[in-house]
Formats: structure tokens, sequence, C-alpha cells
């Protein structure tokens, strides 16, 4: 049965076999690409106010293909039942399944299923690892993963809070040091940066792969390299570059990396924590309870390797077949040919937002690779009331801090507006979003 839950029909149907360029709006899909890709989405149907929906908010959340909901409600319909328990077959075809999933999605982003271990999503991925520091200091071992006082922790200044606030509490609980690597007024992060603040009492760098805010990737690989050298363990935030493009967590050459499905058009509840099989074979085990133990007496218990030793519990089965197939779908498209089409819109929408007065654009360093994100802001209209008049043309934005408060702070505003790209995103959402925007100060009486 678990063949049935291994591969989507959609590559026959739609996958993308081309270019064109109309006007001044490029498209990495041709009109009827384009029609396949986004009637898998039926809420790009809907309509707010009267006015087709613009969905402009992957960064938060991805919309999910129907393809892949279908098959999650088929498995939790007709196929649920227990994982690793059982003897019946329904059980032993689910565990097939269920296995299969990760499989798929460790093969989607470069890794080997036992090096995958799935979570509730990035942030709790992020704390898994934070808590490994805060247990292992507390006891003194393993060795890797204790902290002591003056001890440092680097972040930069453009990190999520979900890579910052579990860093402060390991720091709080050890005595060790948050040192900030400083980005550039335009928003980038070099290696240079970051090696600035590395010392011989460096233990952990902790950094985004591309910034939630300012659209702009950074060049994980040399910091990486920068923290291993200096004997740190290194931790990457990969949810943006999930979104906007191929994944290849080993590329990275960190220790950890993050991920969460539902940035990848999978399903929420779900996520990943990925580590390197040496790292992960050390970790200490921070959640406990069942399925995860091959003995348990009354004063001691013997865990099962990784990644079953950090999955405490009933694991999240059908969130997993999901992803798995959200991502089949993705492969069925085109990974590189979605990246470049976000890449292609996301400079058609960059430079139309540049060209309205009275916008500030975040992020505008030269020459730095961006995915497809704008945030900005609108002089003399609060960004709460920029995305309402937003929402009243049908255009869904995110507003706010982005659960990054001290990068807003860094670049000398409290919130912003934001516009994200998803491979249904097309040219004249991007057209309809921009004009949008350039009647915002007219209707607050600002023109």
């Amino acid at each position: 049965m678990a063949q049935r839950f291994r591969g989507s029909g959609f590559a026959q149907r739609a996958r993308p076999a081309g270019r064109q360029r109309t006007g001044a709006h490029v498209n990495q899909f041709t009109p009827e690409q384009s029609a396949a890709i986004r009637a898998e989405f039926p809420e790009l149907s809907e309509t707010v106010g009267g006015h087709p929906l613009v969905y402009l908010d992957t960064a938060a959340t991805s919309l999910r293909p129907r393809i892949a909901v279908d098959l999650e409600s088929e498995f939790a319909l007709r196929h649920t039942a227990a994982v690793y328990r059982g003897a019946h077959s329904l059980a032993a075809e689910a565990t097939e399944a269920y296995d299969d999933a990760r499989a798929s999605i460790a093969a989607f982003v470069g890794a080997r299923p036992n090096q995958l271990v799935f979570t509730s999503n990035a942030t709790e991925s992020i704390n898994l690892v934070a808590l490994a520091f805060r247990l292992a200091s507390s006891v003194g071992s393993p060795a890797r993963f204790v902290l002591e006082t003056g001890d440092e922790i680097v972040v930069s200044e453009a990190e999520h809070h979900a890579n910052l606030i579990p860093w402060q509490e390991v720091a709080q609980q050890t005595g060790a040091v948050i040192r900030v690597a400083p980005i550039t007024d335009g928003g980038e992060l070099t290696a240079e940066a970051v090696k600035s603040v590395i010392s011989d009492r460096t233990r952990i760098v902790a950094v985004s792969a591309v910034s939630n805010v300012l659209g702009i990737t950074n060049p994980v690989r040399a910091i990486a390299d920068l923290g291993r050298a200096a004997g740190a363990l290194v931790v990457i935030d990969a949810c943006q570059s999930a979104a906007h493009g191929r994944l290849d967590v080993e590329s990275y050459g960190a220790d950890f990396v993050v991920f969460s499905a539902h940035k990848m058009y999978g399903p929420t509840g779900i996520g990943a924590l990925w580590g390197t099989s040496e790292i992960l074979a050390e970790m200490p085990v921070v959640l406990t309870g069942g399925s995860m133990i091959t003995r348990v007496d009354y004063d001691s218990s013997d865990y099962l390797p990784a990644p079953a030793k950090f999955e405490p519990g009933t694991p999240r089965l059908t969130q997993a077949i999901g992803w798995a197939e959200s991502l089949r779908f993705v492969e069925s498209v085109g990974v590189d040919a979605i990246a470049e089409h976000e890449e292609a819109l996301g400079a058609y929408l960059f430079a139309g937002v540049a060209d309205i007065p009275n916008v500030r654009i975040l992020g505008t360093a030269n020459g730095a690779h961006r995915v497809g994100l704008v945030s900005f802001v609108v002089e003399g209209v609060h960004p709460h009331d920029v995305g309402q008049y937003l929402d009243s043309r049908g255009i869904a934005a995110r507003v706010g801090h982005h659960c990054a408060q001290p990068l807003h702070k860094r670049l000398g505003v409290d919130s912003s507006t934001r516009f994200s790209l998803g491979m249904y995103s097309t040219a004249d959402d991007v057209a309809l979003a921009v004009a949008a925007l350039a009647d915002v100060r007219d209707y607050f009486g600002e023109g």
C-alpha cells in the first residue's frame, strides 16, 4: 500500500518546459503552465472584497497543493494506524508509508533518513539543540554541548526570534555570552562581519541562510567554515532558503540545519532538524517517553539511535505523508524552475516597489543575491494601515516586525510590510500589488 503514497500525477500534467518574456514582465512559466500550477491551489480562486485574491505572504506560510492535501486526507481516513507498534497489516503498511515519507523528505534536502529528526516546526528544532546545550552544561557532558561562563554564542543582527531567544535562554542558564555579528546598512551579512565576533571562546554560531525580512541570501558556507574552524557548532535556520530554492543541507557545511514543512508547500505542525550523523549520535536526549527506547527499567533506560531517540511518543504520521507529497509536487514542477521563476518575479517586484515615491525598501545591498521577498515602509502610513488597505484590494501581505524586532530597530523602524512570492505567483500579481501600494499614501491623505 505504501507505493500509493510515492508520487503525484502532476508531473505528467504541468512540468515546466520553457520560459517566456511578456513586455516588462518576466515569466518563467508559460500561461498554460502557470494556470496548471495555480489550479492545484484552490485558495487562489477566492475573492477578497470583490477582488481576486493575490497571495503575497508565502514567506509566512505557503499555500498547499490540492494533490497533497487530498493524499493526506485519504491516508487519514482510510489508512491510519499506529506506526512501529502492532502486528496487523494496517500498522505495517502505515509504518512503511511513514518511513518512505521520511526517506523522500530527506532525499529532497540531500540528507540520509537517519539524519532527519521530525519536530513540530523549525522553532522546536532550534530549541531541541538549545535544550541539549542547557542539559549538557548542567551535568558536565557530553563535552561538545557543555558551555561554561564566558563562552560565546554568535548570532547576527538579522535573525528571526526563533534563532535568537532560545540562545538567550541558553546564555542565561549557562553564563555564556551572546555576540552579535553586524549587518551593513543595506542589510548584508558578510563572512567578515561574523569573523569579527568569533573568538577562541565561541562555541555556537547560529545564523539564517536567508533573512525573512530582507530577502538577502547569506554566505552560510563561509560562515559555517569560520565557525567550525573555531571549534564551534554551527546551526543554520534554512526556513526561507527552503521556501525559495533548492535546499542541500550538506552544502552548508553546518552541524545542524532546521526548516519547516509549511514554508515548503507542506502542512503545519511538522518540521525537521537535520544534523550530521556524528553530532546526532553525541547530542543528548532532552525529551523522553515511548517509541525511542530499547530498554526500560525503574532506574534507567537505553535509547534508540537517531532520529528515534529525539522523537518520543506518537509521531506526526499524516503530516509526514502530506509533506512528502508536497515535495513530490514541487519536484514535478521543478525546483530550479521555481527558483528561477521567483527570482525573476522578485526582481520585477523589487523594481516596482523601489519606483514608488516615499516607499523605503529594507535591505538594498548592491549585488546581494535576493529571493522573492521585499519588505518596505511607507512614509507617513503605519504598516498595519498599509496592510489593511492592500487587503481591501485583494492583496495578502504580512505586516508587523515579522518576528525580528531587533533587526527592525537596527534599520530604524518599528515594523514593516512584506510581499513574498511563491511558485504560483505571477507578473499580474506583482503588477496589482505595486499598483495598490502606489495608491496607499493618497488613500490616507499623505500624497
